[in-house]
Order: C-alpha cells, then sequence, then structure tokens
C-alpha cells in the first residue's frame, strides 16, 4: 500500500463570484477521470472513459430538516490522496482471491459561512468502476441532523438501453425486467444496468449501505437520474448523527456485459470482516419443506396437510443423507401461520413448534446422520415482534445445533410495522433507513450465536458479505417460486438470462433452482419455463454459496440421471469467467471448484435456440479433462418437450472448442473433471 499525503490549505477568503476549483483523480490504469470542481462554491462532478464522457457534471449535496441545504458555497480546506493495491481472500464466495486496487482522493470541504459545517467527499477509482461517499466528521456546527433529500445526481452522456425494475411498488425487488432508454425509465430500483450506444455497459448501484436510506434512481429529465433515499412513515429520509457518512454511490464499467458479472468493486468498496473466524460459516446444498407448499400440496399453516410435521422432516433428512446433501429447511413448523398469517405477523412464536412437529427429535435425528437443519424465521414483516423474541430465538437454534436461518419479511408496500413506545403503529417500506438498521441487527445478533442468514423479502445486498461473512445469500427478485402460483404464467424464458446482469451484480441469490416436475402436476395452469437442462445449467449461472435442491424428493428420485449434476456441482468456487454474454439472450459462466480440479460450465438462453462455441482454454494446459455434459436433446424445446435430456461423456483440453446447442428455453451443464494419468 502507498500513501501520498498532500494537504491543502487554499482559498479561505477567496470571493466567490464566478471562480472554480478542480481537480482530478484516474484509476489505476488511467481509462477513468473523475473530475471534482467547486463552482462557484458549489460541488460538481464528472466521469470520462478513454476520454469519452459517462457522467456529465452532476450537482451533490444535501436537503436538510429545519436547517439550510448543505450545498455551498464551500472552500477547500484539504485534500488527502491515497493508493492501494492489496489481495483478500474471500471465505466463501464465486471468487477465492480479490485484488482491491484503487486510487482514492478524499476532499475536505469547509461552507463559507459565519458558522461553517463541514462535509469531506471520498472518490475511489477503480480500473472497473468508480465509488464515491459523503462523510461528516465531528464538527462544532453540526451534531444531530435530518436528511431531506440527497441531490446526487448522475447526468448521464447519452440515452442508454436500460434494464430495470420499479420502485415504490407493492411486491417490493420482485418484477419482471423492463428494457426501455433512459428516457422512458420510471423511479427505478438499483443496480440499474446500461448498454451505450458505443457498446459499454455500465451499472449504477450502491455499497456499503449500514445506517441509511436504499438509494432509488428518479429521472429528472430525459438523461439524469437523481438520487431517491427510500423514506421513513414520517417523509424524512435519514436520521443522523457526526461522526457520519453516507453509502458508496457506485458507477461499474466493462468493455463487454459480461466484465460486469466478473466486476469486484462493491465488495472492495466494504469494510474486511468483522467477526473473526467464521469457519463456522459453510456454504451449503439443501433440500427442504417448501416447494410443496407452494405447489398446494401441503400448507404452512396447522391441520391435515400440514407440511411442516415430524414423519416429513424425517423423509427430507432421509432423502438428504442418501444423496449426500449438507442441510434440510423446514418451514411452517412454528406456531403463527395459521389463518392469513400474512396480515397477523404479532402471531408467529420462534421458539414454540406446532405439536405435530417434534423440533427436539428432529435435530437429534439430523444430527444422527449428518445432516444439518435450516432454521426460519418468517415474520410478516413485523418487526417490534420479532425482535423482541430475536435473541432467545437464535440461542434456541444456536442449541439444537442450528447454524443458518432463512429469515423471511413477506408484506407489501409500506407496511412493516414496529411499534413505538408510546403504543404507536408505524409502517415503514421494506428499503428504508429503519429496515437497514434492522437487517443489521438481525446480522449481528445472529452472528453472536454463530448462525448465517438466508434474507428473503430483504433489503438489496451491497455487499456486506464481506464485512459480515454469515449475510449468505438473500432472494430481493421474483425467484423460482413464481413458475408455481403466478397469474402472469411465471418467470419468462428470458428472465434468468437478465438476472446475472442485474439483481446478481449485488450478490448472491437464493434462486432455489432444479425443478423437474416442469409441468408441475400439481398446478395444470402453471409451470416452469425452461427445459430440464437449463434447471441444471442455473446451478452454476446463478451464484448463491447456499443452493437448493428445491423440487420434491420423488421428482429427484425419478430422474436420477440428471439429479446427479445437482450432486455433484459445488457452491464454493476458487474462480469465475464468463465465455458468452448478451443481456435478455444468453450467458455462458464458468467456475472452478474450490476444494478440487474440476470446473463446472453453465449456459442457458431465452425463448429462442442458440449455438455457440465455448473455447475450453480455462483448462489446465497439458491436462485432460472427462466432461459430463448435460444438454438440450435434439428435440427439447422449453414449450413442447421440456423434459428431453442428452447425457454425454467426452474427453477435452484446453484446446477443445465445444460446440453448446441451447434448445428455446434451455441449457446445458457440464462438469470437468481431471482424467488421471
Amino acid at each position: 500500500m502507498q500513501r501520498l499525503w498532500a494537504f491543502l490549505l487554499v482559498w479561505l477568503s477567496m470571493p466567490l463570484g464566478g471562480w472554480t476549483q478542480t481537480t482530478t483523480v484516474t484509476s489505476p490504469d488511467g481509462s477513468l477521470v473523475v473530475t471534482f470542481r467547486l463552482e462557484e462554491g458549489r460541488p460538481v462532478y464528472q466521469i470520462d472513459r478513454l476520454g469519452m464522457p459517462l457522467i456529465l457534471p452532476s450537482p451533490m449535496g444535501f436537503v436538510l430538516k429545519e436547517q439550510p441545504p448543505l450545498v455551498g458555497p464551500f472552500r477547500l480546506i484539504g485534500l488527502v490522496r491515497d493508493t492501494v493495491d492489496t489481495v483478500w481472500t474471500q471465505p466463501w464466495g464465486e471468487k477465492k482471491h480479490i485484488r482491491n486496487h484503487y486510487h482514492e482522493l478524499r476532499l475536505q470541504l469547509e461552507e463559507t459561512t459565519e458558522r461553517p459545517r463541514r462535509l469531506d467527499l471520498v472518490f475511489r477509482v477503480f480500473d472497473e468502476g468508480v465509488g464515491f461517499r459523503y462523510e461528516w466528521p465531528e464538527q462544532a456546527y453540526l451534531d444531530r441532523f435530518v436528511i431531506m433529500d440527497e441531490l446526487t445526481a448522475f447526468r448521464l452522456a447519452g440515452d442508454h438501453q436500460a434494464w430495470w425494475i420499479p420502485a415504490y411498488h407493492p411486491n417490493r425487488y420482485e418484477y419482471l425486467y423492463r428494457r426501455t432508454p433512459i428516457s422512458q425509465l420510471d423511479t427505478v430500483h438499483t443496480p440499474l444496468t446500461m448498454e451505450t450506444a458505443d457498446g459499454w455497459f455500465l451499472s449504477v448501484h450502491e455499497a456499503e449501505v449500514e445506517d441509511y436510506a436504499t438509494m432509488t434512481l428518479a429521472p429528472s429529465d430525459s438523461l439524469t437520474l437523481e438520487v431517491d433515499l427510500v423514506p421513513w412513515s414520517d417523509g424524512t429520509r435519514v436520521k443522523a448523527q457526526t461522526p457520519f457518512r453516507s453509502p458508496w454511490r457506485v458507477l461499474l464499467v466493462g468493455d463487454n456485459a459480461g466484465e460486469l458479472i466478473t466486476n469486484y468493486t462493491l465488495l472492495n468498496l466494504n469494510a474486511p470482516n468483522r467477526l473473526g473466524d467464521v469457519s463456522w460459516v459453510r456454504p451449503a446444498k439443501y433440500v427442504g419443506i417448501w416447494w410443496e407448499m407452494h405447489i398446494g400440496r401441503s400448507t404452512w399453516g396447522s391441520g391435515p396437510r400440514h407440511g411442516a410435521t415430524t414423519e416429513n422432516a424425517k423423509r427430507y433428512i432421509d432423502f438428504a443423507a442418501r444423496h449426500g446433501f449438507d442441510a434440510v429447511l423446514i418451514e411452517g413448523w412454528n406456531v403463527g401461520w395459521d389463518g392469513d398469517w400474512t396480515q397477523n405477523g404479532d402471531k408467529f412464536r420462534f421458539t414454540e413448534p406446532y405439536p405435530d412437529f417434534d423440533i427436539e427429535e428432529v435435530a437429534r435425528y439430523a444430527r444422527d446422520r449428518g445432516v444439518q437443519l435450516i432454521g426460519h424465521h418468517e415474520t410478516a414483516c413485523h418487526i417490534t415482534n420479532y425482535e423482541r423474541q430475536m435473541e432467545a430465538a437464535f440461542a434456541f437454534y444456536q442449541r439444537l445445533g442450528i447454524h443458518m436461518v432463512k429469515t423471511g419479511y413477506v408484506a407489501h408496500g409500506r407496511n412493516c410495522i414496529w411499534i413505538d413506545e408510546q403504543g404507536q403503529v408505524h409502517r415503514e417500506w421494506h428499503h428504508g433507513q429503519f429496515m437497514v438498521r434492522h437487517h443489521r441487527r438481525v446480522l449481528e445478533t445472529a452472528a453472536r450465536y454463530q448462525i448465517a442468514i438466508n434474507a428473503h423479502e430483504p433489503v438489496k445486498d451491497t455487499g456486506e458479505r464481506r464485512t459480515y461473512p454469515n449475510m449468505v445469500s438473500r432472494e430481493g427478485a421474483r425467484g423460482q417460486e413464481y413458475n408455481a402460483w403466478s397469474e402472469d404464467g411465471g418467470n419468462p424464458p428470458e428472465h434468468t438470462t437478465i438476472l446475472p446482469f442485474t439483481r446478481l451484480l449485488a450478490g448472491p441469490m437464493d434462486f432455489t433452482p432444479g425443478i423437474f416436475d416442469i409441468l408441475i402436476k400439481d398446478r395444470p395452469n402453471n409451470r416452469v419455463n425452461t427445459t430440464l437442462a437449463k434447471q441444471l445449467a442455473l446451478y452454476v449461472v446463478i451464484y448463491s454459496p447456499l443452493q437448493m435442491a428445491a423440487d420434491l424428493p420423488e421428482h429427484y428420485e425419478a430422474r436420477l440421471d440428471a439429479f446427479q449434476f445437482i450432486k455433484d456441482v459445488p457452491v464454493d468456487w476458487e474462480d469465475t469467467r464468463v465465455l458468452h454474454a448478451r443481456i435478455g439472450d444468453y450467458v455462458t459462466i464458468v467456475r472452478k471448484d474450490r476444494h478440487s480440479d474440476d470446473w463446472y460450465l453453465g449456459s442457458i438462453t431465452d425463448e429462442y435456440g442458440r449455438t455457440l462455441e465455448a473455447p475450453l482454454s480455462f483448462l489446465e494446459p497439458g491436462r485432460r479433462y472427462l466432461a459430463e455434459i448435460y444438454r438440450d436433446a435434439p428435440d427439447a424445446d422449453w414449450r413442447t418437450n421440456p423434459l428431453a435430456l442428452e447425457i454425454v461423456r467426452q474427453v477435452v483440453d484446453a484446446s477443445t472448442v465445444l460446440t453448446l446447442r441451447l434448445a428455446p428455453g434451455g441449457g446445458t451443464a457440464i462438469r470437468f473433471h481431471p482424467i488421471e494419468e
């Protein structure tokens, strides 16, 4: 690490009219340049790449409650430059070793008023992107403050094509992605991914959201997007006290769409691991009592079709032990699910099982067979009810030897409930500062009991897994369950060819792939809109250290040939590379197992068939591999013949170029295993 200090005490009494101060910071390779200006004392930034504008001069600042806006005029009282070039190791992840290489510029600003407030701006410029944040040092004239609006804007240099989902809609992040020009955007969630007319790919997101509202983007004119912070129920955006800092506002950049997938800027902008030894966080493959409820075969609530019974749990545990799965998820075991549980979150009891579920016996039965249980905390977003019980609930699971919990926050619109000391009920969005604080409390409490978290209906991922490695996965997009019951017909074939370039840029997703009963016999009006081969390929394409074989045991027992790939595929990786990438059309990803010399390939397409050439240059030169190929049969088609699958074996090496023929709505999954000579 190299640190370059350059303190500048400048312009302490310069007149304000018509003056500009300018400074720049570049990426290590010089391709990205951030220019910062004080234009008549007001902060403005811009970003260029290879001499071409990405972000045109854009404003910065804040509107505060019952205080003057924090927009200037400022003077620059200090400037600090820094260079960092290190490599750190993920305890688990899609890539084991991450290079963290950037140039940093810290600008220390002070108002020119008689009672001047301080504000620092910090820019970090990587070869693959830019992050910047605001920091409020402890100071004389600003202590507690409330942000009513953040004035950061992104003035884009063109009317790029964008892939997006709307913000402030009832169903959180669970919408199908739309593709439109920037000029046709609604207010949107991030990551917001774009393709420029020159063929570059951009994505706007944020990193290290710790005690702040999450950011949506609202169009203010055809090419300008303004930060729109998700509000509290009282209309304020962020409640703060100095010292304080915002999340990083992030622009990711790639020459092609695949470079966005292997961009680790978001992780690098988060603080290092705060938990110390996290050997108790273990990536896992699991099965569970879940899909059978979504297809209507059983119920979460008690009664004659209750899914979470002792007998049924043992059946899943036996299946997991027989086929080498690490864990079993059990939903619906605890009191609170009866009736319309989405409206009765205060009824959930997190340590009280239903009478037909002996949790002590189930935990013992699983332990004796070498299988972990995954606990479940559905809250219906009644936060006060959950937090009152949270400590006891995690202690309960720890006593039973449970080290992973799936949380849930099913509620629609602004309906996350907390009750204040006066008994007044407040209803919040899933994505505001209140819920950011809540999720951080969950992570920290769970860590004390050596429990990892898989959050559903979450706040979006902004790279927290680097700081809290027990944040193993989350939902945050339309997952597999929509194929079971959605009135719009479920996820179309293109959905999973968009996710790797949008939602998955933020972090791992518990999508729950692996449905073999494609036509869903229990739900004749619904189906999975893929081929069987594509369901296998999703285990490589959609990254998560926690992967579910989501279908029923009997459906896997009927297709043990295809099931073998799910049994073999790892969930913890040494390296990740992208061979083909066109957003919404197709993607091919290869990953190397962290614990062997095996490589795995997943390739998927949308509703159109494709033929792709896949060079195997990622394999170790001079070594032969057995390729176990699970591919669409020649007559496979997601509409008419989704189960048609071929399994072939072929000897390959690093010079081989494989032809991947993907059926409409199809895919290919391959294991490459070294041949010992």
